[in-house]
């Protein structure tokens, strides 16, 4: 009889579980469309069973996906089990868009499946082929808990469906076999093992910890001080209350666009900084330019924040599911008029967060309270959202810079979706491939019904800055225009 199986959530994973509530959805997701190709049918269709095998083919690389989730009594902390009733074809899912599909019905169709949570008796995530596009094209349209997997991750995580090269191969599906589910009683005495088996382990160490002692003193040091900054950054005050922090529901609105990689590339070659000080300062004006003139609200001495994800995932964690990142708190400056004066704030600022070890700090917060109680995590998350110490979330993550595809259709673009937290009424998410970053907007249906106003100044702004920094350079030559993206500016007011 085989062993009973199950393995335990992180804090971190287990946080994004806490966090949900049904106005605040914590999945990531994202949009992928592709050529056809030779997956394009007779009758103008996309052949979904030669994609669904594919899948199926596919999913012996990636366990957690034929697992959900399971409680520990007394204390309900969660667990990893293998799901006994797996069925694809619950997860793999088919639409179709009327002939010839557009991109903005599609982006009406990201955001109502953005709206939907994911149901938590199953593995969490779903898929939706979406055929009709127009100009020959299809999409993979993707929803995966936070607690499953986090966006740098999940980069690795697309070789799983795409190749370097087109192929027609399909491995031999294997078949699934789940490892039995402890009950109850097996839960409990497991966590009870557990427990002791570390505290024998800390008790063995204790013989070799005046050899270490200096080392683990130098350590503890390095990561209090770290732990000192995060926590005096801003984490433990509220942000400034903007049009776009009221309380938010449960539906959802998408929008994207594009820009040229190497533009955004020659505006830190120009003036500085990275590349993420780019899209940064591009985000801080295109605030700017929203409350001002799409709101008519004050920016004045504004306390504006976001949290940026930044990856301490290790080399030989790379291709593991499970959340491995910490929160920056960055502080954008919306209230200064000068794009290069707003890029030089924030490149100072990003730099202070690396010098001062801040994801290091933010990660040892993670580490010290691994051992909360779910019941208590609860707590602290609904308390975590009622402080809110920022306005909006921005994820930026780097992908390949070469056409990748499934089986023989080359994968266009693809534009992220990030959750949003409770009082937050945008969020961006960014995807660099193969030359492009792709930027997805997330809003709320009710608190921001004019998002593709707010993307629209996303490019203006962006190309204010472009324009500011190849000047500053001396660069005479006029930048190429951002790529449109079919929105159109709204002028509904919330």
């Amino acid at each position: 009889m085989p062993e009973h199986y199950y393995e335990r959530l992180s804090f971190l994973d287990g946080s994004f579980l806490a966090l949900e509530s049904p106005t605040t959805h914590m999945h990531v997701a994202g949009a992928a469309i592709f050529e056809a190709g030779p997956l394009s049918k007779p009758d103008g269709g996309i052949d979904i069973d030669k994609i669904h095998s594919f899948i199926e083919s596919k999913l012996h690389y990636v366990p957690r996906y034929r697992q959900h989730l399971a409680r520990v009594p007394i204390e309900r902390n969660p667990v990893w089990v293998d799901d006994e009733h797996f069925d694809l074809d619950y997860h793999v899912r088919h639409l179709s868009l009327p002939k010839p599909g557009s991109e903005e019905q599609l982006r009406a169709m990201m955001g109502r499946l953005l709206s939907q949570q994911l149901n938590r008796a199953k593995p969490l995530w779903e898929l939706w082929v979406v055929e009709g596009i127009a100009a020959d094209r299809f999409a993979l349209v993707f929803k995966i808990h936070h607690c499953m997997i986090d966006g740098i991750s999940g980069v690795d995580l697309m070789a799983v469906l795409l190749n370097f090269v087109p192929t027609d191969e399909i491995e031999d599906i294997k078949p699934f076999e789940p490892r039995p589910a402890p009950g109850a009683a097996e839960l409990v005495v497991g966590e009870s093992l557990r427990r002791a088996r570390r505290a024998f382990r800390a008790a063995r160490g204790i013989p070799h910890l005046a050899e270490e002692a200096q080392a683990i003193g130098s350590e503890i040091q390095r990561r209090a001080k770290a732990v000192s900054y995060s926590l005096t950054s801003g984490w433990l005050t509220p942000a400034s209350r903007t049009p776009i922090n009221e309380k938010i529901g449960p539906n959802r609105r998408f929008e994207w666009l594009k820009l040229p990689l190497t533009d955004v590339k020659e505006i830190k070659d120009l003036i500085g900084g990275t590349v993420n000080d780019v899209v940064l300062t591009t985000v801080a004006g295109a605030v700017r330019k929203f409350f001002i003139e799409e709101r008519g609200f004050p920016v004045d001495d504004l306390e504006f924040r976001v949290m940026a994800p930044v990856s301490v995932r290790s080399k030989d964690q790379r291709g593991r599911l499970g959340n491995q990142v910490a929160m920056w708190l960055v502080q954008l400056p919306i209230d200064e008029p000068d794009p290069l004066r707003r890029y030089a704030i924030v490149r100072d600022h990003t730099q202070h967060l690396k010098d001062t070890n801040q994801a290091l700090g933010a990660s040892t917060i993670v580490q010290l309270s691994s051992g909360t109680p779910a019941t208590l995590l609860g707590m602290a998350a609904r308390r975590a959202t009622r402080i809110r110490p920022f306005n909006m979330t921005v994820t930026n993550v780097p992908g390949p810079q070469f056409p990748m595809y499934m089986l023989g259709s080359k994968l266009l673009v693809q534009y992220p979706a990030v959750p949003l937290w409770a009082g937050h009424g945008v969020g961006i998410a960014l995807f660099s491939y193969n030359g492009e970053l792709a930027w997805g907007i997330s809003a709320d249906w009710d608190v921001v019904p004019d998002v593709s106003a707010f993307t629209n100044n996303v490019t203006a702004a962006f190309v204010e800055l472009h324009e500011n920094a190849r000047r500053a350079a001396g660069v005479d030559q006029p930048p190429r225009k951002a790529k449109k993206t079919g929105a159109k500016k709204s002028k509904s007011k919330a």
